[in-house]
């Protein structure tokens, strides 16, 4: 059996400097916790720093960073467009509040993940009224899209809303009856 014949010239014991070199400046980024860009969109009540976008690393369809909210501070009520978020608590304790009348309340602790989808009116409030409430937040896009909202009325006394499926049941062990 011979050797298939090759339209295009190559050498195949070529050295892997260049493979190497590639990687060098393309490849994995660290950003130092103390070198994050807060040159990027803010809402009232939190302090937003950018590590990962496209202008810092060049990420194309991703954006991280953290957030710090203030003891007994609350945000403006704001949405992210198209973009879905996760928030990580690192320390504190969130209070989130969403829906068109921020209706809606549930509250996270370090550990724990919030996700909020597309175009939901929501606002974080730090709970804790002794530490800041310091959390890590990624985006589904590497721009950071913030609709800041002010013309809202919000409820007085929001529904606390509980993550129940099969494995998570509500609070007290009974079955969500869709009420706090």
């Amino acid at each position: 059996m011979s050797e298939p014949s090759h339209d295009h010239p190559h050498d195949h014991d070529h050295h892997h400097d260049h493979a190497e070199d590639r990687w060098k400046h393309n490849g994995v980024r660290v950003i130092k916790g103390d070198r994050l860009d807060d040159n990027t969109a803010q809402t009232p009540g939190m302090y937003r720093q950018a590590a990962i976008n496209h202008a810092r690393v060049g990420a194309q369809k991703i954006w991280a960073g953290t957030v710090t909210i203030q003891p007994d501070a609350k945000t403006g009520v704001h949405h992210h467009g198209e973009l879905e978020s996760v928030i990580y608590v690192v320390r504190g304790r969130a209070r989130m509040r969403w829906g068109d009348r921020l209706e809606y309340v549930a509250e996270a602790e370090p550990g724990d993940f919030i996700f909020v989808p597309p175009f939901v009116p929501h606002q974080e409030i730090n709970a804790d009224p002794n530490q800041p409430l310091e959390c890590v937040l990624v985006r589904s896009d590497n721009e950071a899209v913030v609709v800041n909202i002010t013309d809202v009325d919000p409820v007085e006394k929001p529904e606390a809303v509980y993550w129940v499926d099969p494995i998570h049941k509500a609070p007290g062990g009974q079955p969500d009856s869709g009420k706090a």
